[in-house]
């Protein structure tokens, strides 16, 4: 673990491919416990800074660290026991089932070890009654919701060996029904009790204030702001950032926007 305590954290991390700066010397630092939302415009960098933090993506320059190692030093096995990731698109073409798909994130754990967790998820994630469905079959948010569950299993498996890790999650609300946006954010504030350290892109900014305890504002591949929700979603800040107009209210101290009552800037 570093001095600073973080389970996870960029240090000068930028991302380059050709001539575009996908990210420019972004610090950031994700505790044990934390639930942190990625937000910004399109284009910002937020899946880029997600895949950086998660080892999907190089950094150009700078580095990210897992409990105070550099995350290229783990090997994919050992990286899978530290961190999980809920990518933003999953396809899976062949017939498994709920059960198959939520099974794949216990790894090679034999599967009467594995099963109390596999069953935990799925009822968490109210799958039961599709348990046996083939995933193909299903809806898109149904789906997101088994691959959330197989992410679920493959945190705790690795938390039983190593400590609370970092569950990274990439747009985890976009196929999903307002019932099951708030459920499955829910749920990842769960784990964050635990002492997980849990992350998200999401655009939607309420849901984010709902979900998050911290905001990492992006623009333009820049780190923009990076501070407590309450403090950081302003008036100000979304017309900078998003280039809407928008009065900022709150209700029992915590920040919401009505979508009735924006007005884009024009270009």
């Amino acid at each position: 673990m570093t001095a600073s305590g973080a389970l996870l954290e960029a240090a000068s991390v930028s991302v380059r491919i050709g001539k575009a700066m996908l990210l420019d010397s972004i610090n950031v630092a994700l505790h044990g416990g934390e639930t942190v939302a990625i937000v910004g415009p399109n284009g910002a960098g937020k899946s880029t800074l997600l895949r950086a933090l998660s080892g999907d993506r190089s950094c150009s320059t700078g580095e990210v660290r897992l409990k105070g190692r550099a995350l290229a030093s783990f090997t994919p096995r050992e990286l899978a026991q530290h961190r999980a990731v809920l990518s933003q698109h999953v396809n899976v073409g062949f017939p498994f089932t709920v059960e198959d798909i939520v099974a794949m994130g216990a790894g090679d754990r034999r599967r009467e070890q594995a099963q109390p967790l596999i069953d935990a998820a799925i009822g968490e994630l109210d799958l039961e009654t599709l348990r046996q469905r083939e995933l193909p079959t299903l809806s898109g948010g149904e789906q997101q919701r088994a691959h959330f569950a197989r992410v679920l299993v493959q945190l705790s498996c690795g938390e039983q060996e190593h400590g609370p890790g970092v569950l990274l999650l990439d747009e985890p609300t976009s196929s999903l029904d307002l019932r099951h946006q708030i459920g499955l954010l829910e749920i990842a504030r769960q784990r964050a009790r635990t002492g997980v350290a849990v992350i998200a892109v999401l655009h939607d900014l309420n849901l984010a204030v709902r979900f998050a305890d911290r905001l990492i504002v992006l623009s333009g591949g820049r780190l923009h702001a990076d501070g407590r929700t309450a403090e950081t979603v302003t008036t100000d800040l979304i017309k900078t950032v998003f280039k809407v107009e928008t009065p900022v209210g709150f209700d029992d101290g915590q920040p919401f926007i009505l979508p009735q009552r924006m007005t884009p800037l024009r270009p």
